[in-house]
């Protein structure tokens, strides 16, 4: 087909274009022949029915979108974006007043109801269009851009006398029927954005001729050819043209055709009754057309709205006639996160350490941006911890918003966090879009294990002693405990902090046992700790002989440091026990028993008779205090000895004693006596 095609710029960037005024109007471009194929697709049928054969066709639509019949119980396959309306009445909905025309903004245009009026044949009764994306293709092909998009669109009219001149507009803003009274009407609810699309078409000669004419709204023009040569009229940017558009005889080579149904009593798979009472469509009353978005720079619209509209003529400034209005699709946009490690890795199912006091994390979302192929917005990432479920609000941004389009490498990690706490943390991203039309979205995570949420767990510590060495009972016994692997309390912020947290509190109690056993305390004593480090008990001194045990434990500093329990007693190391033991030594001391014997005897060979006394002193004058006295008995015989037999009286000191004799006689004429002071002096050496 031959057309003519304007410069394809951005919608959004025309009215900054500067560039010389080519000739009046830019030279014609031919379409290049051979691949431009939008009714060959495979996507949709543009055959003159509506009844789907081999791909989809407006029955299919009209079930997904009503859930009844159609004709059929299937829906598309894949399409991204469905509209059918039906408006039965043809008194229903009609354009009125001079300023509902195409180069006028919607809030300007003006409806009525219930007023007929119109030429049968420009009475719409339903509309319909889809949307499809798919990859491109030699059938499929999308110029410059990544996907292949694909718009098809329709009608059915109340009667087929004379010819038709239908517009399709796709608004990006959700467009309404409003109530505020313009003029002697009633207004629609919305406005126009820049980059909506019109499609303009004329069917002649009962169809044979087809005129297509393709515009967006571009508020950058004044006038036709104002300030652009591209500008169609006030606010309407000429896209493409032809007028030689029909899907019947285009060949294989078109960004966009149309075409009514070519014979009379061609089915209607929807209820459907004309003006002449037939059920279904007599030759030009059904209307359906499609355009290779991609190919006319377009394919990045996202569209909320499409209104169907008869109009008396193909001119920008023609009176619009009926119309059916019906939402159609949108953009959406979706972000899906997965919490990571300070290398992107993986977590593990059981969570992160704290390790010494800090670990660190990231996040990483993907974008995914339904309805445009380019698209621009940024990402943020917020942590909230150390008590979360999910972070659906709040929670401390991590970086700053990192700015993302379709081409940006996904996943997007987000910048490191550090955490300096034991606890559960959950991750939000959020992505607010930079694209009219494209949604912002945001990501806290679902599901169980929600992927957005971690653990970081406390670390236990390891705890080491050793006990003295033995001692003889009276020394003292201590223990010596080496505590590591502590981890630092958590600091100020607890995310990202500002100030770090001091190394691990608590205390090493230490416990000593014994002797002998492991059930009595011989004492007991606990000592603060500050971090990592080897802390003494102090001495206990034990109290008796035998093995001492000593257990130590570590009560921990909650949140990020756990307890150590108590070590074994019995004691299975052999660094925890003691031996107190006791010496023995052999002392002597000498005790003399002084002792004296004493012979009496009579001088003139009388018999004895009486009493002999010994008397010891501790002196050597035999006078003063005795210490020792025996007695004995005599009797018979004139000489008489005796022998002390003392036992009791010890002498331990060096020291001087002496003894005398005392003879007392009780036989007549025989007299006593009294003997010397006899002296011993002791030198006794130990």
């Amino acid at each position: 087909m031959s057309g003519t095609f304007w410069p394809l710029e951005r919608l959004r960037t025309s009215r900054f274009v500067v560039a010389p005024v080519v000739a009046a109007l830019l030279v014609a471009l031919l379409m290049p022949s051979g691949v431009l194929a939008v009714h060959d697709t495979g996507a949709f049928e543009l055959d003159g029915n509506a009844t789907s054969s081999t791909s989809d066709d407006w029955d299919k639509v009209c079930h997904e979108v009503t859930g009844t019949d159609c004709s059929t119980s299937s829906n598309t396959s894949g399409a991204k974006a469905v509209a059918w309306a039906a408006e039965p009445n043809p008194n229903s909905t009609i354009f009125t007043g001079g300023g509902s025309k195409d180069p006028i903004d919607i809030d300007q245009w003006a409806w009525k109801d219930g007023a007929g009026g119109l030429p049968d044949k420009d009475n719409l009764m339903h509309a319909f269009a889809a949307r499809y994306t798919r990859p491109p293709s030699a059938t499929c092909p999308a110029g410059t851009a990544s996907t292949c998009e694909l718009l098809f669109f329709g009608s059915d009219r109340f009667d087929n006398s004379g010819d038709a001149q239908q517009g399709f507009w796709f608004f990006q803003n959700p467009i309404s029927l409003g109530s505020q009274k313009v003029g002697g009407a009633e207004g629609f609810n919305g406005v126009h954005r820049n980059g909506d699309i019109l499609v303009i078409s004329d069917f002649s000669n009962g169809g044979s001729t087809s005129t297509i004419t393709v515009y967006t709204w571009d508020s950058a023009c004044t006038a036709a050819g104002k300030p652009f040569p591209y500008c169609g009229d006030s606010n309407l940017h000429l896209q493409a043209t032809s007028n030689a558009a029909n899907c019947a005889t285009v060949g294989a080579n078109d960004a966009f055709c149309g075409i009514v149904n070519p014979t009379n009593g061609t089915t209607a798979p929807w209820p459907f009754t004309d003006k002449s009472g037939n059920s279904t469509y007599l030759q030009g009353e059904l209307y359906e057309g499609g355009i290779n978005l991609s190919l006319l720079g377009l394919g990045n619209e996202c569209f909320s709205s499409v209104s169907a509209e008869t109009r008396s003529s193909t001119s920008t400034t023609a009176v619009l006639k009926d119309f059916v209005l019906a939402g159609f699709g949108s953009c959406s946009s979706k972000i899906t996160t997965t919490a990571k490690d300070g290398n992107g890795g993986t977590i593990p199912p059981g969570g992160l350490s704290i390790g010494t006091g800090s670990v660190s994390v990231k996040d990483a979302a993907t974008i995914t941006v339904d309805g445009a192929s380019t698209w621009t917005g940024s990402v943020s990432f917020f942590l909230c911890g150390p008590a979360s479920t999910a972070c659906t609000t709040g929670g401390t941004q991590i970086g700053t918003g990192q700015t993302v389009n379709q081409s940006t490498t996904q996943p997007i990690l987000s910048d490191t966090a550090t955490v300096t706490s034991v606890g559960t943390y959950c991750w939000r991203a959020e992505f607010t879009s930079g694209t009219t039309g494209v949604p912002n979205a945001s990501d806290a995570g679902s599901g169980n294990p929600n992927p957005e949420c971690f653990a970081v767990n406390p670390v236990t510590p390891t705890l080491t002693t050793q006990a003295s060495g033995p001692i003889q009972l009276g020394g003292t016994i201590s223990d010596n405990a080496t505590l590591t692997g502590t981890a630092n309390k958590p600091g100020t912020p607890v995310i990202n902090p500002t100030t770090a947290g001091g190394p691990a509190g608590g205390s090493i109690t230490f416990t000593v046992y014994g002797p002998n056993n492991c059930t009595t305390v011989a004492g007991t004593r606990s000592v603060d700790v500050t971090g990592d480090g080897t802390y003494g008990s102090g001495a206990f001194q034990p109290q008796a002989v035998g093995v001492y045990t000593f257990v130590a434990s570590y009560n921990g500093d909650s949140p990020n440091t756990n307890g150590t329990g108590p070590t074994a007693c019995p004691d299975t190391t052999g660094t925890e026990t003691v031996l107190v033991t006791d010496t023995t030594g052999v002392t002597t001391a000498q005790n003399w028993l002084p002792n004296d014997s004493a012979t009496i005897t009579s001088g003139g060979g009388s018999a004895l008779g009486g009493n002999l006394t010994l008397t010891l002193y501790d002196n050597g004058t035999c006078n003063g205090t005795a210490i020792y006295t025996q007695s004995f008995t005599i009797s018979g015989g004139s000489t008489a000895t005796v022998t002390t037999t003392n036992n009791a009286v010890k002498v331990s000191t060096s020291t001087t004693v002496s003894w005398k004799a005392v003879y007392t006689s009780t036989v007549p004429n025989v007299g006593g006596s009294t003997s010397n002071c006899e002296t011993t002096t002791l030198s006794i050496n130990n």
